[in-house]
């Protein structure tokens, strides 16, 4: 199947995949973009899990200050060298994760952070709101369980679609970066900061002025 440059091009911007690779992921996927996409996630994906096992001791403290000091994030993130840690592109990926933390607010990093009180007390809210709606016992677990997904969505980190392309999630990305680096990289921690936080405030979209300075 002969696959078009702007078809490859369009995949790569997508996935932030190799140029070789695209062509691959469309070639496998008889062109399909979005299965080529998910293609390329699992390579990805398997190519972290190669790397899961090693030791990511180095890397960077990001901090990140948004709206002239109204919202501040600190975010480590640790690779396996200090050479990593120097490079351009993994310097940038922590800005990118520091930007998005500070837009989106995630409470957690990834699913399995997510404490299990937390997430017994969400099942229990998405149990209620389905007997709420009338649908049948027998079928309400697994409807929580379809549900639950949106809650790791709206809370871990990982999960979200990254606030510059909502067309990837940031483990996406993480995952991308791990390939392109060829080391380890693990988000560690953060901390977000909001001024006024807990006081009663005016409501905004910090996501929409996030974007609206990067243009």
């Amino acid at each position: 199947m002969n696959i078009s440059a702007s078809l490859i091009k369009e995949l790569r911007e997508r996935t932030s995949a190799g140029l070789n690779d695209c062509k691959k992921a469309l070639t496998e996927t008889n062109g399909d973009l979005d299965k080529a996409a998910d293609y390329l996630r699992e390579k990805g994906l398997a190519a972290a899990a190669k790397k899961s096992g090693r030791i990511a001791s180095e890397g960077i403290v990001e901090s990140y200050i948004h709206g002239g000091g109204r919202i501040g994030v600190l975010l480590e993130v640790n690779c396996e060298t200090d050479f990593v840690a120097r490079n351009e592109k993994f310097r940038t990926f922590v800005k990118d994760i520091a930007m998005h933390i500070a837009a989106v607010n995630p409470l957690y990093i990834s699913k399995e952070d997510v404490p299990a009180e937390d997430l017994e007390k969400e099942k229990a809210v998405l149990r209620a709101q389905a007997l709420n709606e009338g649908k049948p016992e027998k079928i309400v677990d697994k409807m929580v369980e379809g549900r639950i997904s949106k809650f790791y969505e709206n809370y871990c980190l990982l999960e979200q679609p990254f606030v510059k392309d909502n067309d990837v999630k940031v483990i996406d990305l993480l995952n991308s970066m791990i390939s392109t680096i060829g080391e380890k990289i693990t988000i560690r921690r953060f901390v977000r900061y909001e001024m006024g936080e807990g006081l009663a405030k005016k409501e905004e979209n910090f996501a929409d002025e996030v974007m609206k300075q990067l243009k």
